[in-house]
């Protein structure tokens, strides 16, 4: 490979000052409407979400294993969240959040655990079909998770309207301006980059439809609705202790409830990191180390969450953001998280006033570019097998209680597992060769294990017995225990027949498993 072929290796220096600061600055604007918008996804103040985004930008900066990638609060963990919110607030009120803050904890943990363990190798071998099923499940989710606001399968009684609700969601007369404020929103976000890219046209949206709220004084739910606003900077507070505290115990109890989504967390906010860390590293034309992306994100979380911040994960849109405007080093992402932090402790006023109308509008933007739009128009032209495996990613997801991405990943990966053997065994071929009346030899090609073993047995015919068979397996490779064991048991079979049989070709890592459990099992060779 020539030279100059070869990826870089990653800048971690401050190469660009300017340009990093300047990328960071536009980055952070982007961030706050998508940081407050995933905090009502997971059921939590907006200042949950503002944390986390600023806690895990200036976190990862520091720690992480890619130059110039953006960490913040996601749809995707923020999904996950939602069961659990609702769990501790049913064990006490308030204790909603703190259960998030210690599965955020036990994320933190979790990932650094993969990153030693290497988990990034193994997550290579997640198939597109899989990849393309998550993030339709999730673009799915991010739009259903906006209908309350769009005044849409209102749960509430007549009561509840009155009350809580009547702030919180659109309701009566409410409804056609919110629709009226989103559909403007939209127009706007995928207007304005036609005339010109230089400011972020979500921002733009949040900014026309804040000033048309409040210059017409209309009353509809606003930012302040969801809760508070940061009014300082972010306190540790270290989360067990007693529910009088707004605290939980530190016990297995603990560690039951939120084990899962803690799991369920640090999978899917790893994968949809390394999906990031692979656009960035195209992009930039260099290599990253994503065992040190996942320690990094680990300690980011860990440190988001003893700080009050949700959860989070690296954000595939405002990274590429960041790249696009010329952020290459750690400085654009630690500009970041500052420039945000800044942001909503002297503009808390302005974000209060803000109109959910309007992260509507982003959140279904956001919700567009997750989906895999080319994927499904592939759909005719993909093998059905990959069709298959996203479907299964896409169903499962949707279809549990609630809806859990990781287990989609699961169930994909194991269908496509599936797939994948059942096509790899019928690669394995026998073709028999009569070299005379009393000598066969039966030449073996492909993989034997334990999916192609009934092919590989079908291959023979143990009911005819010349007094010499060869089985020569220069061209097969025997990979398990069912592979040897179908061996043995075609030798058994030739040789209870009267035929003296005859093993050639064997590669040493073949013979070196046959003789090591060959022995185990019937029959021998000769």
């Amino acid at each position: 490979m020539a030279s100059g072929s070869v990826p870089r290796q990653l800048n971690l220096g401050f190469g660009n000052p300017s340009k990093d600061l300047l990328s960071g600055l536009v980055v952070a604007f982007a961030m706050i409407p998508e940081a407050i918008a995933f905090s009502g996804i997971a059921g939590v103040d907006p200042q949950v979400g503002l944390f986390g985004a600023f806690l895990l930008s200036i976190t990862i900066a520091f720690v992480g294993g890619r130059s110039a990638m953006i960490t913040s609060a996601t749809g995707s963990t923020a999904l996950l969240m939602t069961g659990l919110v609702a769990t501790g607030e049913a064990r006490g009120e308030g204790l909603g959040l703190t259960y998030l803050l210690v599965a955020g904890v036990v994320t933190g943990i979790l990932q650094i655990l993969w990153g030693w363990l290497r988990l990034a190798y193994q997550m290579r071998f997640v198939p597109l079909g899989v990849l393309s099923g998550f993030v339709n499940a999730l673009a799915l989710l991010i739009f259903q998770a906006q209908f309350p606001q769009l005044g849409i399968n209102l749960h509430f009684g007549e009561s509840e309207v009155a009350g809580h609700a009547h702030d919180l969601l659109p309701h009566g007369s409410q409804i056609p301006i919110v629709w009226g404020l989103v559909l403007l929103g939209l127009v706007i976000i995928y207007g304005l980059p036609r005339l010109t890219r230089l400011v972020p046209s979500q921002l733009v949206a949040i900014i026309v439809l804040t000033v048309i709220s409040i210059g017409f004084s209309l009353e509809i739910p606003t930012v302040s609705s969801l809760g508070d606003l940061p009014t300082g900077l972010p306190i540790p507070s270290w989360p067990f202790g007693s529910p009088e505290q707004m605290k939980v115990p530190f016990s297995l109890e603990t560690l039951g409830i939120v084990l899962p989504t803690a799991l369920a967390i640090s999978l899917v906010g790893l994968m949809e990191t390394f999906l990031t860390q692979d656009i960035l590293d195209d992009r930039t034309d260099s290599n990253s180390n994503k065992n040190v992306e996942a320690r990094g994100q680990g300690i980011a979380n860990i440190v988001s969450s003893l700080f009050g911040g949700m959860a989070g994960c690296a954000l595939v849109g405002q990274s590429v953001m960041n790249i696009d405007n010329g952020g290459r080093t750690r400085l654009s992402t630690l500009f970041s998280g500052v420039s945000l932090l800044a942001m909503i402790l002297l503009g808390r006023q302005w974000l209060e006033q803000i109109p959910m109308a309007a992260l509507v509008a982003v959140m279904i933007s956001i919700a567009v570019s997750t989906a895999d739009i080319a994927g499904l128009r592939r759909l005719r032209s993909i093998p059905k097998s990959d069709t298959a495996v996203m479907l299964m990613t896409f169903a499962v997801t949707m279809l549990t209680t609630p809806h859990n991405l990781a287990l989609g990943v699961i169930a994909g990966v194991a269908l496509a597992g599936i797939l994948f053997s059942r096509k790899v065994a019928k690669v394995i071929r026998v073709d028999a060769v009569d070299v005379n009346e009393n000598m066969r030899r039966y030449v073996v090609s492909g993989q034997l294990f334990f999916v192609s073993k009934i092919y590989f047995l079908q291959g023979f015919d143990v009911h005819d017995h010349p007094s010499q068979i060869t089985i020569d397996l220069s061209a097969a490779h025997i990979w398990d225990q069912s592979g040897v064991s179908a061996l043995n048991q075609v030798i058994r079979k030739l040789q209870q027949g009267g035929s003296k049989v005859e093993v050639v070709g064997m590669n040493q890592e073949s013979l070196n498993l046959f003789e090591r459990i060959g022995s185990q099992t019937d029959g021998g060779h000769g």
